[in-house]
């Protein structure tokens, strides 16, 4: 039915949402999940595959042992227990990219389970999001649409399909549902997300680059009356690949259940579509139950049952985790919490961190991708990460400040250069003579200028008021393009105003 929706405010205001996320992860494994086709991306389609891949008969499974250490990996990463035995399970459905009919997963035995794993909001606050399971299964095959004018089969004159992902390892990571969160229910799945991807990099078991398809999210959202009312139907929506979008899908399908419900309808437990270009979703398929898809176990696969052993040399090989790595970070370099808060929020603890090992100290770090550039981005409309400069540039900028050679004033022009293309800052000091005088002779010349042209100001300051110090250190510094040492004027003021 359609409705209007509902004001957002509104909506959590008279409705308790409760949330649930199933995050798929491509592994980052070299063949695949069952097979030894090879993992590619933008290879020419149907081009990495074997039998195994097509599905064709008579073709059997071998399971991929670095896939199963890395779904350990991450499973120890989300405090789950890990499985002392568990096995492959077929789930039974037709679409054209799965090739063989049914998808290899796993059901009622995952390799890990029982986890949780706290995320930070932009303010500070930490909310814990249990983990329900975290299982490893193939991906599908990729269906191209081609005919239309939206690239869905809707309208479509015919569908191609290219079976290259087919049978890429995946790990799918299903939450509990995740009640409490109230209006920040949009803010908590979007921090879930993210800190999942955090903690695949750092586990570097994929490259979860979520506009290559690496981490896709399925939100699934419900509305009840009070916290204490039994769950509401859930819708799904599938595939959202970026964090501003599982965002906005939190919140438009709270808006738009909360208008089906004032409307005395009811709503249908379904898949929807996230439409990134309108910020809705739309109706997809009735929602199977796990009963639809007959599941089995798979008889061509043998249990996985790794050891203890094994285990607990994988837990002691962990890296460090980013929340971990954040706090030692924030300690090592002196940030209060609001301010590495802020550089949290802006995406740029990697970048300070580049920068300090390019030689910056940490306040320095901080005030320029904070700052100058900080405001250039929001300028631009784009991340800190996507400007044309890096963190060895930023070092070396401050190391040309540290030494004397320019001052800050003259940095913020030697930044431009910079961005604009011109070289490294070294390169744009040269070219556009940025560089501090540092010889007395000029600065003596306009000190001498500055006084004459206002006689009174040296008898003031014979007579111990300083204050008309500045009105000729602002003279010089305007004769000298910015290009002179204050602190030195100011030391040359005072000896010939009283030598």
């Amino acid at each position: 039915m359609s409705v209007e929706l509902v004001d957002y405010d509104e909506a959590v205001s008279r409705f308790d949402p409760v949330i649930g996320i199933e995050v798929h992860v491509e592994l980052g494994t070299k063949t695949k999940m069952f097979d030894a086709a090879p993992q590619t991306f933008g290879a020419e389609p149907n081009t990495a595959v074997t039998p195994v891949s097509l599905g064709l008969p008579g073709a059997l499974p071998v399971v991929n042992g670095t896939a199963v250490e890395y779904a350990i990996r991450i499973g120890l990463a989300l405090n789950c227990q890990i499985a002392e035995t568990c096995r492959f399970a077929r789930k039974n459905y037709f679409y054209p990219d799965v090739p063989k009919n049914f998808q290899t997963s796993q059901y009622d035995e995952p390799i890990a389970f029982d986890g949780w794993i706290d995320v930070e909001l932009e303010d500070g606050a930490v909310f814990r999001v249990d983990i329900e399971r975290a299982h490893m299964e193939e991906d599908a095959g990729k269906n191209t649409h081609v005919g239309g004018a939206t690239g869905r089969i809707q309208g479509a004159d015919h569908s191609l399909v290219d079976y290259n992902r087919a049978g890429i390892p995946l790990v799918e990571i299903v939450t509990r549902p995740i009640t409490g969160a109230g209006e920040r229910a949009p803010e908590v799945a979007r921090a879930y997300v993210q800190t999942l991807r955090d903690i695949f990099r750092a586990l570097e078991v994929s490259e979860a680059r979520m506009e290559r398809g690496n981490v896709r999210a399925d939100v699934n959202v419900s509305i009840r009356p009070t916290a204490e009312s039994p769950l509401g139907t859930r819708t799904e929506t599938k595939n959202v690949n970026s964090f501003r979008s599982v965002e906005r899908a939190v919140r438009y399908e709270i808006s738009r259940q909360a208008a089906v419900l004032d409307a005395q309808g009811s709503v249908v437990q379904e898949t929807r579509h996230w439409h990134e270009d309108t910020g809705i979703t739309t109706s997809g398929r009735i929602k199977s139950d796990a009963e639809d898809y007959r599941y089995f176990p798979e008889p061509d696969l043998v249990p996985v049952a790794p050891s203890r052993e094994w285990v607990a040399e994988i837990r002691a090989n962990l890296p460090e985790l980013p929340a971990a790595r954040r706090r030692r970070l924030q300690t090592e370099w002196g940030y209060s919490d609001p301010e590495m808060r802020d550089v949290i929020n802006a995406g740029a603890v990697e970048l300070i961190e580049s920068t300090v090992a390019a030689g910056s100290s940490p306040a320095a770090a901080r005030k320029w991708w904070m700052g100058e550039l900080a405001r250039t981005a929001k300028t631009q409309e784009v991340e800190l990460a996507e400007l044309p400069i890096t963190p060895t540039q930023i070092g070396q900028l401050q190391q040309l400040v540290d030494a004397g050679r320019i001052n800050d004033k003259l940095a913020r022009q030697v930044l431009e250069g910079v961005l604009a293309g011109e070289g490294d800052p070294e390169k744009v000091v040269v070219a556009r003579g940025l560089e501090v005088v540092s010889d007395d002779g000029p600065l003596l010349e306009a000190i001498d200028a500055a006084l004459a042209a206002q006689p009174d100001i040296a008898e003031k300051i014979r007579s111990g008021n300083l204050g008309p110090v500045g009105a000729i250190i602002g003279s010089v510094m305007k004769a000298t393009r910015g290009q002179a040492d204050a602190g030195r004027v100011r030391e040359l003021v005072l000896e010939r105003v009283n030598g």
